[in-house]
């Protein structure tokens, strides 16, 4: 039911669709996490930022589904504090611990910017507290750490057999093509946030040139975030009108459109009809190819 791509870079294959968890709230994770894997759910998109992976690891730990660790395909990110080359590699492992979990299958530079390091307690499970996303309006930010030394301890966890695969997350052009100017081992993905009111052409056509998949986040838009007056993509007049000339929901056309631009998405919900009809785009329509 799956439809699977080959990364870039090997034969490792990556689901096409996946469930996003962030905004998932720790008391919601376990339900969720298991009526996703029984609905077909293969990729999992996580991050420390999210503040929920202590209960998502526990949820995949503890999943009655009997899907194996070795049919998923699980992602988590580098936070901002840890950029420096020697908090690379113990955030990782902080982040393994968290999801009970051995190896990433991806793991992402979540920014590119780095914070000053946050200190934490490599035993203990969980954040107590948001301080590794916080920038207090810029003031954490730290100008004197260098990209290229964050990659170089990025491809060292693949050399150690702790990820499979590395990647990015919100670069801009000029960052991908510096990224790739330098790297041992280029970025087999670079997650951004794309949807009908956020195209970002010119990005996908660069990483299509450059052998990097595109992964949209946020495909359905950012309502949680919009101001008072501003258009919702779900509320849109015109997808509306798509949508029901062709039988599905303006979600499921969301999804579609991205897939059909050669993106991979994920997209969050805790709502079992809304999980499986983003999961069901691509394969009960044909409305559109997914190219």
């Amino acid at each position: 039911m799956i439809n699977y791509t080959s990364l870039a870079t090997t034969a490792f294959q990556m689901p096409k669709i996946g469930l996003g968890t962030f905004g998932l709230a720790p008391s919601e994770a376990k339900a969720t996490i298991n009526e996703a894997l029984s609905l077909g759910y293969r990729l999992f998109d996580c991050a420390p930022v999210y503040f929920n992976e202590m209960e998502v690891g526990d949820a995949f730990h503890e999943s009655t589904s009997g899907v194996p660790r070795t049919d998923c395909f699980i992602t988590s990110k580098l936070a901002s504090p840890f950029h420096r080359p020697e908090h690379v590699e113990p955030a990782l492992r902080k982040t393994l611990a968290d999801l009970r979990l051995g190896y990433l299958d991806l793991f992402l530079i979540h920014w590119p910017v780095a914070f000053k390091y946050v200190d934490f307690d490599p035993s203990v499970r969980g954040w107590p507290n948001e301080a590794i996303d916080d920038s207090d309006d810029g003031a954490n930010i730290d100008p004197t750490v260098s990209l290229r030394d964050t990659w170089t301890a990025m491809e060292s966890l693949v050399d150690k057999g702790l990820v499979k695969h590395i990647g990015v997350a919100n670069f801009p052009v000029v960052l991908l093509h510096d990224l790739l100017s330098y790297s041992r081992i280029p970025p087999v993905v670079n997650q951004v946030e794309i949807h009908p009111y956020n195209q970002q052409s010119k990005l996908l056509d660069y990483c299509k040139s450059r052998n990097i998949t595109v992964q949209a986040y946020s495909p359905l838009g950012t309502p949680g975030y919009k101001e008072n007056g501003e258009p919702d993509v779900l509320m849109d007049p015109v997808l509306k009108e798509i949508s029901n000339k062709h039988g599905m929901t303006v979600a499921q056309l969301c999804l579609q459109w991205s897939l059909q631009r050669g993106c991979h998405v994920v997209a969050k919900s805790s709502n079992k009809i809304h999980l499986e009809e983003n999961l069901l785009v691509g394969y009960k329509n044909g409305v559109m190819s997914s190219g």
